[in-house]
C-alpha cells in the first residue's frame, strides 16, 4: 500500500566534474544556489547534503554501462577525467522531494558536472538528458530519472519506485506473453507515478487498449534496509488477465 506508513527514503546522487578544486564549484553554482561546508542551499533556502568524493578507478567505466542513454562524448570526457565526484543526499519518498533532488543535480550539472549516478536505482544519465528531465519535472520525467528495469530469465522488475513513494513491480515471463514486454512495464511505471491511488494487493491496472494486470502478491525487499536500493513498500507481483484466464 502507498503512503499508509511515512519511511524514511533518501536519495543519494553522485555528479563527477572537473573542477581544479572546490571553490572552482562554488564560482560556477547557478544564481539562487549556494554551496556551504556540508550542504547545497536552494533557492527558498532549504538544504540538501553534499559531500565531495575522491575519485576511484571504477567509477567511469560504472557510469558509462549505467546510462539510460549513451552520453555525449563530452559527457563522457568529464566522467572519465573526474578530479571529484559531488555527492547530493536529500529526502524522498514523494514526486515533489525527487523533483527537488532533480533540481539540485541539475544546479551542480550547470555548474560543470558531466552527468548523474542514481545510487537508488544504480543507473545513470548524461548532463544533458538530466537537465532535460529538470526543466520538465512531470511524473513521467522523474520515473525515468530514477526508475531503473531489470530482466531476469524469469521475470521483469523495478528498482528504485520507493524514491518516488510507490512500491516496486515485477511481471513474470511466460512463453508467447507479449504484456511482459519492456513497453508494458513501462506504461504501468507511468501509471503508478500518475496515479494518487493507494497500490496494493488485488489492485488493477485496465487499459482498454492494452494489457490489464492485476497485482497478486507483496514480496519484501531483499536490500538490506541500509541500502539506498532497498523499497521499504516492498515489490507487487503482477500477472496479466490473459494468463488469470489460461490457468482457470
Amino acid at each position: 500500500m502507498i503512503n499508509t506508513v511515512n519511511p524514511a527514503i533518501e536519495i543519494t546522487l553522485r555528479i563527477p566534474g572537473t573542477w581544479e578544486h572546490f571553490e572552482k564549484l562554488m564560482e560556477a553554482i547557478p544564481d539562487g544556489f549556494r554551496i556551504s561546508p556540508e550542504a547545497l542551499v536552494m533557492p527558498d533556502g532549504s538544504e540538501v547534503s553534499l559531500i565531495p568524493l575522491q575519485p576511484d578507478q571504477q567509477f567511469a567505466s560504472i557510469f558509462a554501462r549505467s546510462c539510460r542513454q549513451p552520453a555525449t562524448r563530452e559527457e563522457l570526457e568529464i566522467v572519465n577525467h573526474y578530479t571529484v565526484n559531488v555527492g547530493l543526499t536529500g529526502p524522498g519518498g514523494s514526486l515533489e522531494a525527487a523533483h527537488r533532488m532533480v533540481e539540485a543535480g541539475a544546479a551542480i550539472i550547470r555548474a560543470g558536472g558531466g552527468g548523474v549516478f542514481n545510487d537508488n536505482s544504480g543507473i545513470a544519465h548524461g548532463g544533458h538528458a538530466w537537465l532535460e528531465m529538470a526543466d520538465d519535472g512531470s511524473a513521467d520525467a522523474l520515473s525515468y530519472a530514477f526508475v531503473g528495469i531489470v530482466r531476469n530469465s524469469r521475470a521483469l522488475f523495478t528498482i528504485g519506485l520507493h524514491v518516488l513513494g510507490r512500491p516496486d513491480v515485477s511481471i513474470s515471463h511466460s512463453e508467447g506473453n507479449l504484456e511482459c514486454s519492456g513497453d508494458a512495464i513501462i506504461d504501468i511505471i507511468r501509471y503508478l507515478c500518475n496515479s494518487d491511488q493507494a497500490f496494493e494487493v488485488g489492485h488493477v491496472i485496465a487499459d482498454l487498449t492494452g494489457p490489464q494486470f492485476k497485482a497478486i502478491k507483496l514480496t519484501h525487499d531483499k536490500m538490506k534496509p541500509t541500502s539506498p536500493m532497498h523499497n521499504p513498500w516492498g515489490r507487487l507481483e503482477l500477472v496479466s488477465y490473459k494468463d488469470i484466464a489460461q490457468n482457470n
